[in-house]
């Protein structure tokens, strides 16, 4: 079951950017996701000052990664 909203908090605001999915299409799966990347919002969460809003799918796993980290 896809899970919608859920908040995870983060260290740093701006945009985070989903660098795998296991649940894409690309991997045969639904393609629930979060459309390649999620801004943060002000709302603290886990200890953090920073949140993120997420949409997670089923039975796979996301990776986001700060945007403004050096690849």
């Amino acid at each position: 079951m896809p899970r919608e909203n859920y908040l995870v908090g983060v260290p740093k605001a701006g945009r985070w950017r989903e660098v795998l999915n296991s649940d894409a299409t690309l991997y045969g799966g639904s393609g629930v996701g979060n459309l390649g990347g999620v801004d943060s919002v002000p709302v603290a969460a886990h200890g953090r000052f920073q949140s993120l809003n997420l949409t997670l799918p089923p039975l796979g796993v996301v990776f986001l990664k700060h945007e403004g980290e050096p690849e």
